[in-house]
């Protein structure tokens, strides 16, 4: 017997006022005595159901029994809606569906356009234009091992390119700027961690289950430092990169110069990651100021132009 069907059928008959065991069975894809096992399952746990045979009979719950669906204005209806959609683009499975179908049965038909339309006006797609592709089958595999309390095991290459083999417990999936990640306690290092689901390889569930610890949710708001580390600098670039500069830097920090250029105040951390995004830009791009990120951005070339230099 499937819960999901169960409750499907329930959601099924809060909406309709009456259905027939074979409408059910052929949307199921079950027999009609399934169907009547999952109505006596249904009845036995304190839902009324009615069933009356003969023409225009049926399976039906009784009408006092039914839920009011006033109870959700339509703003509550379209941002549930909105939710759900929104996350079953990257995080799928029957309880997502069903969850979807579920508060769709509370919409009422004289307004099912305008709370749909309500509901698409946001649309966040958490997959990426290119990437790596194996993001999403760990999604499902670490999903099932929040759900079942079971171990992850996996290889993982951290910020300097090094590999460690990791036995985990997973406590929560994270998405922040961009990138996936997974809040667990590591029993490599006896502490929580939080781990990169792109760097990570040879994922794996474990048969073996723990029994949750008092959860300690990461810290992921570093506003207050990065303000404390972050360097304004003074970047000239060229408008053909203005797109890929507007993703970290306000355009109100830009000024024209000249017809092709633009100077901007540009917020800089001194990290690989940061360089290795100017560099990216290649000569459409001149960090002016400060001297020691000018200077460290060119010893950078000198190290890199080393390595296509003829031997």
């Amino acid at each position: 017997m499937k819960i999901d069907r169960l409750v499907s059928i329930i959601m099924i008959l809060l909406e309709k006022e009456r259905i027939s065991a074979q409408e059910l069975a052929k949307m199921f894809e079950v027999s009609t005595r399934t169907i009547y096992r999952d109505i006596e399952a249904i009845s036995m746990a304190g839902i009324p159901v009615l069933a009356t045979s003969g023409s225009g009979g049926g399976i039906e719950i009784m009408k006092d029994y039914k839920v009011d669906k006033k109870i959700f204005s339509t703003d509550d209806l379209s941002a549930l809606l909105m939710g759900l959609s929104n996350i079953s683009g990257m995080v799928r499975g029957s309880e997502v569906a069903n969850a979807l179908a579920k508060v769709k049965s509370f919409i009422p038909s004289e307004k099912a356009k305008s709370i749909e339309l309500k509901a698409s006006q946001i649309y966040i797609d958490l997959t990426p234009w290119e990437g790596n592709a194996s993001v999403k089958n760990a999604l499902e595999i670490i999903k099932k091992a929040l759900q079942e309390n079971r171990l992850l095991i996996f290889t993982y290459i951290d910020g300097h390119g090094s590999k460690t083999s990791r036995t985990v417990e997973p406590y929560q999936l994270v998405f922040k700027s961009r990138a996936w990640y997974v809040q667990t306690f590591c029993r490599l290092k006896n502490d929580y961690r939080l781990f990169r689901l792109s760097r990570m390889s040879e994922l794996k569930m474990l048969e073996e289950t723990f029994t949750p610890r008092e959860y300690q949710k990461p810290f992921l708001d570093f506003e207050e430092t990065a303000r404390s580390l972050q360097t304004d600098t003074k970047i000239r670039i060229h408008k053909s990169v203005l797109d890929r500069i507007l993703d970290f830097c306000p355009y109100e920090r830009l000024s024209q110069d000249g017809e092709d250029y633009y100077l901007a105040d540009y917020p800089f951390f001194d990290s690989d990651y940061y360089y290795d995004m100017l560099l990216s830009l290649g000569d459409k791009c001149e960090i002016l100021e400060p001297a020691h990120v000018r200077e460290k951005l060119k010893q950078k070339i000198k190290n890199l132009a080393k390595i296509y230099s003829d031997s």
